[in-house]
C-alpha cells in the first residue's frame, strides 16, 4: 500500500545501535527526496538501558509524529516494553523482532498488531563483522520502498572513516536485511519522491538549528555547563564559533556560565548560554542582574520534564512559568518560543537581535522534542537580523555620560569599556540615569518605567506569532512551541472534513501582545488552548494577560507522551 507518510520505531537495548540505524534511515530518506522527522527516547541511565528511534518519513514536510506507528523493529527486547505507551500501533501495523532477542513483551502483543520474526543476530553471524542494526536498516528500507542506493550512500558517508572492512561489513548487512525483507509481511510504502527535492534538504536537529541562529545573529561568546537535553547546542557551537573567531567556555556550573556571558556582553561581545530547567532555575538571580544593568544576553532553555531532576530525556513545556515570572522583582525581559525544529534557527537569531537591540535578557524556550529531534528540512532562510547595539557617538565634552538616560524609546546608548569619558557603574542596585546607586522612589519608578517601556513600545512586526487560516471560521486553536506541529496537522484534517478553523502559535511570549492577538481572533467564538504541561501553564498565562473571546477550553497534559494530531482533531470534533 502506497502512503503519504510512514512511521517507524527502531528499539533495543542501549548500545544496540538503534539511534545509528534511525539517523541513517533519516539521512537516506533525505537523499531519496523524502522529508523525515525523528525523535529519540531512552531511559534516564547515563549508559545502557533501553533506547528507541522514532521516525516519520513523508513525501511532504512534517513537524510531528502521526497518531500511530506502522512498523516497530526491535533489535532485541531488553526493556522495550517500557516504550509501549510511546509507540501506539493498530492492527494494521507490523512488529518485527529477533526470535533470539528475547520474548515479545506482553505490552507489545496486547496491541493486536501483526508480528514477524527476523533473525538479526543469526544473519549478522553469517557476515564477517555483521551488525544487527544495519540488517534492520536494510530490511526497513526495503519494506517501505526506500531505494537501496540511497541507504548505501549514507552508510558509506558515515562509516568510510572506520576503514574498508567495517564499511564492507555494514554494506553486506544492509543488503542481507533487504534480501530477508522479501519474506516478510507487507508494510506501508512511500511514493517515489521527485528529484527536484534531493539537493536542497538539510539533516539537522533543533539544537543545531538554534546554534546556527545564534551565530547568524552575531553571537561570538558562549559560556555554559552541559545539561540534557541542551548540550548539543554547545557541541554544535564549539567548533563553529572557533571558525568565526569566537569562543566557547565550559564553565564550572550554570551560575558561572550566566555571569560570564554578562561580563562578555558588558565588554561588547554578543553572548549566549544554553541550559535546561534546573540550570535556568540557578540562573535567575543573574538574569535579573542583566535586566537591571541593561546588559544584553540570550539564554536558550531546552525544556525537559520536571520538577527538580525530573525526566531529563523526555519533553515537556513546563518551564513557561519560571521563564516568564521567575526573576526577582519587576524584571521585564524577553521570552521567545520556536514553534518548529526549523524555527529554532529563526527564533534564536531573532532573540539575539532583540536582546542586543533592547539591551535586556532574552530566554529562548525550546524543548527536548524540538531540540533533540532530527529532520530533513529545506535550509532555514537567514532573515538578516543581527545584534545591533546602540552605541554612544562623539565626544561628551563637559557633559556626564548618562548610561541609563530616560529616553523616549527606553533604550539608551551603551558604551564599551575603555571609551574615553564614558565610564559608568553597572551593577544590580537601582540607580540614577548616570548609574549612581539610589534608593529614591523617583529614580526607582523612572528606571522601572524605562525598562518596561523599551520592551512594550518596540515594534515586533509579524514575528510575534504564526497564524494559519487567518480570518477562517469561528473556532481557533492557540498553542506554542512543539505542540504547533500536531495542531497544524489536526487543522489540515479538520479542513479536509469540510470545516473551518484557524491557529495562532505565539512565538513572543513576553512581552504580551494583546492588540495583535485580539486582531488574530476577530470573529472567533470558540478557543481551544493546546499545550504539554500538567498545570495548564499556557492556558493560565493567556487568561492572565489576554481577553479571549467566547468559550474557552484547555487541552493539556504533561510529558513524556507527545500530543498527537488525532487527539486535537477529536477535541475540535467534540465541540462542533
Amino acid at each position: 500500500m502506497t502512503a503519504r507518510s510512514v512511521s517507524i520505531t527502531f528499539a533495543g537495548s542501549g548500545g544496540a545501535g538503534v539511534m545509528t540505524a534511525g539517523s541513517m534511515l533519516l539521512d537516506a530518506a533525505g537523499h531519496a527526496g523524502w522529508y523525515a522527522y525523528m525523535t529519540r527516547s531512552s531511559g534516564a541511565q547515563i549508559r545502557g538501558g533501553e533506547a528507541a528511534a522514532m521516525l516519520r518519513l513523508s513525501t511532504a514536510p512534517v513537524q510531528s509524529h502521526d497518531d500511530h506507528y506502522d512498523l516497530l523493529v526491535a533489535i532485541d527486547w531488553q526493556n522495550v516494553g517500557r516504550f509501549s505507551a510511546e509507540v501506539p500501533m493498530t492492527a494494521d501495523g507490523l512488529v518485527l523482532g529477533d526470535p533470539d532477542g528475547g520474548e515479545f513483551p506482553e505490552q507489545i502483543l496486547a496491541k493486536g498488531t501483526r508480528r514477524a520474526d527476523i533473525p538479526f543476530k543469526k544473519i549478522a553471524k553469517e557476515i564477517d563483522g555483521g551488525r544487527p542494526n544495519m540488517i534492520a536498516l536494510g530490511a526497513v528500507a526495503a519494506l517501505i520502498g526506500l531505494p537501496e542506493e540511497a541507504v548505501l550512500k549514507v552508510v558509506k558517508d558515515s562509516l568510510a572513516k572506520k576503514g574498508p572492512a567495517a564499511l564492507a561489513a555494514s554494506e553486506a548487512s544492509v543488503r542481507a536485511g533487504a534480501a530477508f525483507a522479501a519474506s516478510l509481511p507487507p508494510s506501508k510504502r512511500l511514493a517515489a519522491a521527485t528529484g527536484g527535492e534531493r539537493q536542497r534538504l538539510w539533516s539537522i536537529t533543533g539544537n543545531e538549528a538554534a546554534g546556527l541562529g545564534a551565530v547568524r545573529g552575531g553571537v561570538r561568546f558562549v559560556a555554559a555547563y552541559p545539561i540534557t537535553p541542551g548540550t548539543e547546542v554547545l557541541e554544535w557551537l564549539a567548533p563553529n564559533l572557533a571558525k568565526l573567531g569566537g569562543a566557547l567556555v565550559q564553565a564550572e556550573d550554570e551560575l558561572a556560565s550566566v555571569n560570564q556571558i554578562i561580563g562578555a556582553s558588558y565588554g561588547g561581545t554578543t553572548s549566549l548560554t544554553a541550559t535546561s530547567g534546573p540550570g535556568l532555575a540557578l540562573m535567575t538571580e543573574s538574569i535579573g542582574l542583566a535586566v537591571a544593568s541593561e546588559t544584553p544576553i540570550t539564554i536558550v532553555n531546552v525544556m525537559r520534564g520536571g520538577p527538580s531532576t525530573g525526566i531529563p530525556v523526555k519533553s515537556e513545556q513546563s518551564d513557561l512559568n519560571i521563564a516568564l515570572y521567575g526573576l526577582h522583582g519587576d524584571a521585564p525581559h524577553l521570552v521567545v518560543a520556536p514553534n518548529s525544529l526549523a524555527d529554532c534557527a529563526f527564533s534564536t537569531q531573532w532573540a539575539v537581535h532583540l536582546a542586543d537591540t533592547l539591551q535586556t535578557a532574552a530566554v529562548v524556550l525550546s524543548d527536548q522534542s524540538l531540540g533533540q529531534s532530527r529532520a530533513t528540512i529545506a535550509p532555514p532562510a537567514d532573515p538578516g537580523l543581527r545584534a545591533n547595539r546602540l552605541r554612544p557617538e562623539g565626544e561628551l565634552g563637559d557633559e556626564r555620560y548618562r548610561r541609563y538616560r530616560n529616553t523616549t524609546s527606553g533604550v539608551s546608548p551603551m558604551a564599551v569599556p575603555g571609551m574615553k569619558g564614558y565610564q559608568y557603574t553597572a551593577d544590580g542596585l537601582e540607580h540614577t540615569e548616570v548609574g549612581t546607586p539610589s534608593s529614591q522612589a523617583s529614580d526607582h519608578s523612572t528606571q522601572l518605567d524605562k525598562r518596561l517601556r523599551k520592551l512594550t513600545a518596540h515594534d515586533y512586526g509579524k514575528y510575534w506569532a504564526d497564524i494559519d487560516g487567518e480570518g477562517e471560521g469561528d473556532i481557533a486553536v492557540i498553542t506554542w512551541g512543539s505542540t504547533t506541529g500536531p495542531v497544524q496537522e489536526a487543522l489540515e484534517r479538520w479542513r479536509a472534513a469540510g470545516k473551518q478553523g484557524r491557529m495562532v502559535s505565539i512565538r513572543l511570549l513576553s512581552p504580551v501582545r494583546p492588540e495583535q492577538l485580539a486582531a488574530a481572533l476577530e470573529g472567533v467564538s470558540r478557543v481551544l488552548v493546546v499545550e504539554q504541561s500538567h498545570g495548564a501553564q499556557f492556558h493560565r498565562y493567556l487568561r492572565a494577560h489576554y481577553d479571549l473571546p467566547g468559550s474557552v477550553r484547555a487541552f493539556h497534559r504533561p510529558g513524556p507522551l507527545p500530543i498527537r494530531p488525532d487527539e486535537i482533531f477529536r477535541q475540535l470534533a467534540d465541540w462542533s
